[in-house]
């Protein structure tokens, strides 16, 4: 959140209210505005059959893209250095992107969990104050920046902020900005199968009460080719090393011990046995003709699932299954080699390698990666095709990448930068943004939905209960075709309530200097505050503003008219009350109206304030 300098003409306008009770003409009033954040750890989702739904059943849709960097020498997001992290997610969440997969390497999580995390290796605090980004990245001296883990921590608590849910994925077992192209999910590093539990485990355990971290992806493009034997990472019902369906049993169950709500995503492997002849085994030479192995795009091949599914020992409620597809600018396979269209990559590839799991009902899916270049020609072909499939189907997904620097692939920004006054530039790639838009939950309205219950999902977007409440029912979203349906909203102010018992004196008689008295009970029960109150927001609009800060200085000058139960349609009501009380939590004053002016000013970088 940027840091604003306290003006004069801030103090002005509140003498002003304070005089008169009534609005002064602001003239140039910055729009400074702020969303409540959503802390009831009530957004986490599950699965049944073959799509997601939150825990009042309603079904959602989740609808990314990926952002890498933590799994780089960098080890934080790609860009920073440059650009503000507020402001690239703002445009992330206004562009409607509801979830980001961050990629990440093992490596960086160990030295999390050693309590020694990795430095920062792509950005220094900037003491110049015309170019100021990222100052939370930065210790208290505004000098050092702080560690890798506290980035990832900062980077979470602000995709709450906005509305946005994420998931990591394990790019790599080292750091290393090509480790994509290891094979398997140990071996380098230090990192061994228990090591990569221990370490996943350890994060979800972290992160079980914040359900901003949905879900853990628990290895990139898991691949090898059959003849490399052990090297290779395979799909069966052993209990080998490099048996990935095991390996990520094991890794689903110990995460799902300490968060049973976490999401637990599985890729696919390179290869699988063809079964073309009797005993053909798993790292014997290959073939010319009639090959033992049936091949695949890296982490895209699952046709081990169908007789070795992921069942953990907690039921498959958290589970699901994540392919990753390309099209013919990263590698021409022999299914391009024909006009291809829909039904032909079914029958060639897509059914058989993974899109029977979501048609026949076993689990969801979410494409982890697909995207690439925008040619005019086939490639542009495969990605139109894969999308209007993932609609068709309700398939989740996360789109390759946002990042400029992926090289074979392109991003979705073509460039960034930061300008002084101006903040955070971002150019889109448009023609890419436009193919991948249609592909991105939203009403037939063109309300971008997120996956928050509160929290909107960007300038044009809304939350979860938003639509649920209010477009579910009358104008469905781009989903099955444009059907509607019904569902549930989770309360923001959930009826908790306590019961305590007090004992009253009460006087029953009295003769001379005697008195007798008998002792009674009563009941009180008291609602405690909630947890995602949205402090500040005293006319309830949903966002903090200077509108809040005239209704407190009005109600408190007139209070017949502004005040609580008062005669003006727009007077202050309970809930208002309680949101506006943002210090000492002893009823509402004039310290309440300027407290809040000073926190849209940047003095203060949240409410209530302690102290």
């Amino acid at each position: 959140m940027k840091k604003l300098t306290r003006t004069a003409s801030a103090l002005i306008c509140a003498a002003a209210l304070t005089i008169t009770g009534a609005a002064p003409s602001f003239g140039q009033t910055p729009n400074l505005t702020a969303q409540a954040v959503d802390t009831n750890n009530d957004d986490w989702l599950h699965a049944e059959g073959s799509r997601l739904y939150d825990m009042n059943g309603n079904e959602v849709w989740l609808t990314g893209a990926n952002w890498f960097g933590f799994n780089c020498n960098e080890a934080c997001p790609h860009y920073l250095w440059s650009a503000d992290a507020d402001d690239c997610l703002t445009e992330i969440a206004d562009r409607g992107i509801n979830i980001i997969r961050f990629p990440i390497s093992t490596e960086l999580i160990v030295s999390w969990m050693k309590g020694k995390p990795n430095p920062v290796n792509s950005f220094s605090c900037n003491t110049d104050p015309a170019f100021t980004i990222n100052a939370d990245f930065c210790a208290e001296d505004g000098k050092t920046p702080v560690d890798s883990m506290q980035v990832f921590d900062i980077m979470m608590k602000k995709c709450k902020e906005h509305g946005i849910k994420a998931f990591i994925d394990i790019h790599s077992p080292h750091t290393d900005n090509s480790g994509h192209n290891y094979n398997l999910w140990y071996g380098k590093a230090g990192v061994t199968t228990d090591v990569w539990i221990d370490s996943l485990a350890w994060l979800a355990d972290k992160y079980k009460d914040d359900d901003t971290l949905i879900g853990y992806d628990l290895k990139n493009e898991p691949h090898g080719k059959g003849q490399e034997g052990e090297a290779a990472a395979k799909w069966d019902g052993s209990k080998d090393e490099n048996n990935w369906a095991y390996a990520a049993t094991r890794c689903a169950e110990a995460i799902l011990d300490v968060n049973p709500h976490a999401l637990i995503l599985v890729e696919g492997v390179e290869q699988s046995m063809s079964g073309a002849m009797e005993g053909d085994y798993w790292g014997m030479p290959d073939r010319r003709d009639n090959s033992p192995y049936i091949g695949a795009w890296w982490g895209g091949n699952f046709r081990g699932a169908r007789e070795y599914p992921i069942k953990p020992k907690q039921g498959t409620s958290q589970i699901v299954y994540s392919p990753h597809d390309y099209g013919p600018s990263v590698y021409a396979q022999t299914w391009f080699d024909k006009n291809f269209t829909e039904e032909t990559l079914l029958k060639d590839y897509w059914y058989d390698t993974w899109a029977y799991i979501n048609a026949e009902d076993i689990g969801p899916e979410l494409i982890g990666e697909w995207g690439g270049h925008m040619d005019g020609a086939e490639n542009q072909k495969w990605m139109t095709l894969l999308r209007d499939y993932m609609i068709k189907h309700h398939i989740n997904h996360t789109f390759w990448c946002l990042n400029t620097n992926s090289g074979d692939t392109g991003g979705l920004w073509d460039d960034l930068g930061f300008q002084a006054g101006k903040g955070t530039t971002i150019k889109w790639n448009e023609p890419k943004y436009k193919l991948f838009e249609e592909a991105l939950w939203q009403t037939k309205s063109g309300k971008y939905i997120g996956l928050d219950h509160q929290v909107a999902l960007g300038k044009n977007g809304i939350s979860l209960n938003d639509f649920y409440a209010n477009y579910a029912a009358s104008e469905g979203s781009n989903l099955d075709g444009g059907k509607t349906s019904s569902g549930k909203t989770i309360n923001a102010d959930p009826a908790k309530t306590t019961t305590t018992t007090k004992p009253v004196i009460t006087t029953t008689t009295s003769s001379g200097s005697t008195t007798s008295t008998s002792s009674t009970t009563t009941t009180v029960t008291t609602t405690p505050e909630v947890s995602n109150r949205n402090f500040g927001d005293a006319n309830c609009d949903g966002t903090v503003d200077m509108s809040d800060v005239v209704l407190i200085m009005q109600s408190l000058a007139n209070p017949n008219k502004y005040g609580l139960n008062g005669s003006d349609k727009n007077c202050i009501s309970d809930e208002g009350q309680k949101n506006a009380d943002v210090i000492g939590n002893n009823g509402v004053s004039t310290d309440d109206a300027l407290t809040i002016q000073m926190y849209l000013l940047g003095k203060y970088t949240k409410l209530p304030v302690e102290g």
